[in-house]
């Protein structure tokens, strides 16, 4: 009895809990702009200035610089991910104005020190001192001032021209700003001649770190050229993720009456197994803040298939166990220890495969390749572990007392 009320007890619970939380949690699923329309964009990226050197630092500062301005732009949740040694790539999803959001994006980050020009209002600045160029690149460093407060150091290619700025704005503001966006406004407290000087103020040790590394990017612009688009519009990306869901509901409900017509009793736990198994995937996606693509969607669909071919592997060993005399209970503890093996080679084998996709593959390719390895690794947990665990508990409970209610008939047994 007490087997069997924790049987219960433990699918009503999970039961319970998946149907209260997935409402929630597929409306926090992020979608691809292949699911959700937008665009892609693949950068080839270069120095502003010829004979500069192209760095990973660079290359990495200017796809945050890219990010940060797609944020600026209220754009859904961009993508921006470096590719090599020269290349970044763009992907935002729910655009609405495509040509504005490219035209803004492909602008070089321009870094600039601005004063107070005859007119400006107040904490306004429009008379440029000095842009990025005039800085030493990648010279901009944290240190800690006397107070142990985190202070910007940074170095002008142009000692003179500094000092006659600094000479001529003492005791004034210096703004810093990155495209149009103030991010610092610092005063002028000496005249600097040594081409050094530094920046203090109300600075968290991550925000200092923070301006530092635009400070560097400023001194670094980088030349971002188109080698390869891909726009899908709203009205697509809709009807892709609405024809994906009705063939996923279709697909899984026929799974589901196979499974169950199959195995009978073992073939509801499987199918219950199976939702489990979704259900987790999808809290994964929002937990780690996955991104769900079309490819995504076909390495979901590979995973629920090879986690159905595991159910069937051992639902098809216990019956040959059964058929072979064996009781029940021992029929599942041999069926499952058989197919254990051979499920868990399958398994770890197509790990191996998605784990050097990922190694070696790029955008779409890792991200199937991760989902894919994601979906095994839960397969194993929920299939394999969970199912068996239910099974066993509900045979030790005495619920599952004759062959047919696996989908065994007695000619069967009595046959061999």
């Amino acid at each position: 009895m007490k087997r069997l009320m924790g049987f219960i007890i433990t699918v009503l619970v999970l039961t319970g809990v998946m149907a209260v939380t997935t409402p929630g949690l597929l409306d926090k699923v992020r979608l691809g702009l292949d699911l959700k329309g937008g665009f892609e964009i693949l950068y080839e990226a270069e120095p502003m200035d010829i004979g500069a050197e192209l760095t990973r630092a660079s290359l990495q500062k200017t796809a945050e610089s890219l990010e940060k301005r797609a944020n600026a732009l209220g754009t859904s949740e961009p993508e921006v991910t470096t590719e090599g040694t020269n290349r970044i790539r763009l992907k935002i999803a729910g655009v609405t104005d495509e040509a504005e959001v490219r035209k803004k994006m492909k602008e070089p980050a321009v870094l600039t020190f601005r004063s107070a020009a005859e007119g400006d209002a107040a904490g306004t600045y429009s008379k440029i001192e000095m842009v990025g160029s005039d800085f030493v690149e990648g010279a901009a460093e944290v240190q800690r001032d006397q107070l142990n407060q985190p202070v910007i150091q940074i170095k002008v290619k142009d000692k003179d021209k500094f000092a006659e700025i600094t000479k001529r704005l003492l005791g004034k503001n210096l703004a810093i700003y990155l495209d149009e966006r103030q991010l610092s406004d610092p005063v002028v407290q000496a005249v600097l001649t040594d081409g050094t000087a530094s920046i203090s103020g109300n600075y968290t040790l991550d925000s200092a770190r923070e301006l530092a590394d635009t400070i560097n990017l400023g001194a670094l612009p980088l030349k971002l050229t188109e080698k390869y688009s891909q726009s899908v519009g709203a009205t697509l990306g809709k009807q892709s993720l609405d024809q994906t869901v009705r063939a996923g509901i279709v697909g899984s409900i026929i799974i589901l009456i196979f499974m169950i017509g199959m195995y009978r009793l073992p073939g509801v736990l499987a199918s219950f197994a199976l939702l489990l198994h979704t259900w987790l995937l999808i809290a994964v996606f929002v937990v780690a803040d996955f991104t769900l693509t079309l490819p995504g969607i076909a390495a979901f669909i590979l995973g629920i298939g090879m986690a159905v071919d595991a159910n069937i592997i051992t639902n098809e060993r216990i019956r040959e166990e059964m058929r072979s005399g064996k009781s029940i209970l021992s029929s599942v503890k041999a069926g499952n220890k058989i197919s254990f093996r051979t499920v868990m080679d399958a398994n770890v084998t197509t790990i191996i495969v998605a784990a050097v996709m990922f190694a070696f593959g790029t955008g779409a390719v890792k991200g199937f390749a991760l989902i894919l390895i994601v979906e095994i690794v839960l397969s194993i947990v929920t299939n394999l572990y969970f199912a068996h665990w239910l099974l066993t508990l509900l045979v030790k409970s005495g619920m599952l007392k004759k062959p047919k209610q696996f989908g065994v008939k007695e000619s069967e047994i009595s046959a061999l």
